[in-house]
């Protein structure tokens, strides 16, 4: 069996979200699909996300989307970026920290990787190692 893993968020803010993850993690936005576009869509949602697509750290793929209930974060999953050069895992470590939360300094760990954990100002939990 061969499959492809992307990772989809429920966002509050679709297209924020997907811009500060840009910022901090580098890539592209790469498409947009509002729920404007499909025939019979009501006014007051013809503007919200239905698809937003993303290139994030090195070609990893992240999708987006508006959600219409609470798109709060849930430890139930993680994501977990791996890089090779401690310089960008801490940057990308302190950059998505901003506004939200520390959950577990980045800091060598006894496995003999650098690793820390924090949780967004979205609500979503990323994995940070330098391997």
């Amino acid at each position: 069996m061969k499959a492809q893993l992307t990772p989809y968020l429920m966002s509050e803010d679709a297209r924020t979200q997907a811009e500060m993850y840009r910022h901090v993690l580098g890539g592209e936005i790469l498409s947009v699909m509002t729920y404007g576009q499909a025939p019979g869509t009501p006014e007051a949602i013809k503007d919200k996300v239905m698809h937003l697509a993303m290139s994030i750290a090195g070609g990893n793929t992240l999708f987006l989307s508006d959600s219409f209930e609470s798109a709060g974060g849930s430890r139930s999953i993680a994501l977990a970026l791996a890089f090779e050069s401690e310089a960008e895992a801490r940057k990308a470590y302190k950059d998505l920290s901003e506004g939200g939360a520390i959950k577990y300094p980045f800091d060598l760990q006894p496995w003999g990787a650098h690793y820390g954990e924090v949780v967004d100002k979205f609500g979503i939990i990323w994995q940070i190692v330098k391997q």
